[in-house]
């Protein structure tokens, strides 16, 4: 059998490769999934800690300004400005780049939880961010809200190069995962391809005939 976490590595490779492939002028993605606990914030870090294992500059932006994650993943012991804060107007970008241990990988977090995210989310301070971010970083990987429960990765989807889609195959329908995909093109933004999580690889027709629908990558993860 093979070890679920060499799955896992080589999963994450191939999605990174197909990222790469998807053009050199698809640099600031986004992450997102129809509910929570799918993976998403996972397979973002993932995601940014693959591009800089490759000698990449690579920053990580939580956007999930109404129930970040990542602080707790991470186990921070203390509460770190972030996102909102910046669009919110109440500091610089420079200011909220937490670098980490791994060489040329950062971290943008959330910051405070805000009432109006959407509202900030859709302001020209986000506008201006990815292009500024472009200029520093090589990529830019943006882990945002579940799109089923709340509508602002859809707003902020024109600004990114494109979207990918987290899907927990023990979850939802199809019916409502095509729902998030004509959400995002429906705001001008592009969708990458799907990830399919916790996919029962004894199972393969099951997962073939889930993916052969999306064309999807294949990804196993707790959380």
């Amino acid at each position: 059998m093979i070890p679920k976490e060499f799955r896992a590595s080589e999963a994450m490779k191939t999605l990174r490769t197909n990222l790469i492939f998807s053009g050199p002028s698809v640099r600031a993605i986004g992450v997102t999934s129809f509910g929570a606990a799918e993976g998403k914030s996972t397979i973002s870090l993932q995601v940014a800690l693959s591009f800089a294992q490759m000698g990449k500059r690579v920053l990580l932006v939580d956007a999930d300004l109404r129930k970040s994650v990542l602080p707790s993943r991470l186990r921070l012991k203390n509460k770190v400005d972030g996102l909102s804060h910046y669009l919110s107007g109440l500091a610089n970008v420079s200011e909220l780049l937490c670098e980490t241990d791994v060489p040329g990988m950062y971290i943008m977090f959330a910051g405070t939880r805000v009432p109006n995210s959407a509202e900030l989310l859709g302001s020209d301070n986000f506008a201006k961010l990815i292009p500024a971010l472009k200029d520093v970083f090589d990529y830019i990987i943006v882990d945002t809200a579940p799109l089923g429960q709340v509508i602002d990765c859809a707003v902020i989807a024109q600004y990114l190069d494109g979207v990918v889609m987290v899907v927990d195959t023990t979850k939802n329908s199809y019916k409502l995962e095509r729902r998030v995909k004509n959400q995002i093109q429906k705001a001008g933004g592009k969708v990458l391809g799907v990830v399919l999580n916790q996919v029962d690889y004894n199972d393969r027709a099951g997962y073939y005939g889930y993916g052969s629908r999306y064309g999807g990558y294949y990804y196993t993860s707790e959380d």
